[in-house]
């Protein structure tokens, strides 16, 4: 009776706080770093000495006039090159465009967990009725290659992906369908999709920040649901297969 006097007590919002804490986890927290080369020191060439003039020949009608020595040039320092290092990937936006007006969104479940997807964004969803093809040497977030007419869509473990070591074992025996991203080649493999509905800016607990679980768009209190920033996702997955050196083609 305590814990459960315990439960209605605790605010919405931090009962999702506290359940997002506990169970999303993501495997690409960790910046690419980058390499500032330092610029080279570029040596001054020494100023060349000028050869002494050659004696003239006198002549019987004229006098020969002296030579003085010419004044050695002064040497001008090349300039030096700075390297300008390249800029880092950008970092997400803490509102992603999308968020200024009511927009349909809808929940699938992962795990147990629920999460949302703005159908604007919304590829497609596609039912597993054939095995997803794996690549060996793949990462344990890689589910494999589900061939398509149009092309073939790259699937992703969902539940290995957001919560890393965090995930159930038998994930994947649960797996329905495949939410494609936008008109990216990644799709999310989940359990089972809901109904779509229309939500306000104002029913979402919109992060400030982003440095850990940056495809986290914020939380929507009412449904218990985490909202995915779709286009963030799939370009932390397009990096993710740059990093591993994948060859998903």
């Amino acid at each position: 009776m305590a814990d459960e006097k315990l439960t209605r007590l605790a605010s919405p919002e931090s009962a999702i706080a506290s359940y997002l804490d506990e169970l999303l986890h993501t495997a690409t927290d960790t910046a690419l770093r980058e390499e500032v080369v330092a610029p080279e020191k570029t040596a001054e060439k020494p100023a060349a000495r000028p050869e002494p003039p050659k004696p003239l020949r006198e002549k019987p009608a004229e006098a020969v006039r002296p030579v003085g020595r010419l004044a050695p040039e002064t040497a001008v320092p090349e300039p030096k090159v700075v390297a300008t290092p390249e800029p880092g990937p950008a970092a997400p936006p803490s509102r992603p465009e999308w968020s200024g007006q009511p927009f349909e969104c809808l929940i699938f479940t992962v795990a147990g967990l629920q999460l949302a997807v703005p159908l604007i964004l919304l590829g497609a969803i596609h039912r597993i009725e054939e095995e997803i093809r794996p690549i060996p040497g793949s990462p344990r977030w890689y589910m494999g290659i589900r061939p398509d007419r149009d092309q073939n869509l790259r699937v992703v473990d969902t539940a290995e992906w957001i919560m890393a070591d965090r995930a159930p074992a038998d994930a994947r025996v649960n797996y329905r369908f495949v939410i494609r991203l936008d008109n990216s080649q990644w799709g999310l493999a989940c359990d089972d999709v809901a109904q779509s509905f229309t939500l306000r800016p104002d029913e979402v607990r919109w992060r400030t920040a982003r440095s850990k679980r940056p495809w986290l768009a914020g939380t929507v209190i009412n449904q218990m649901c985490a909202l995915i920033d779709v286009r963030t996702m799939a370009d932390l997955l397009v990096r993710a297969e740059r990093e591993h050196h994948l060859d998903l083609s």
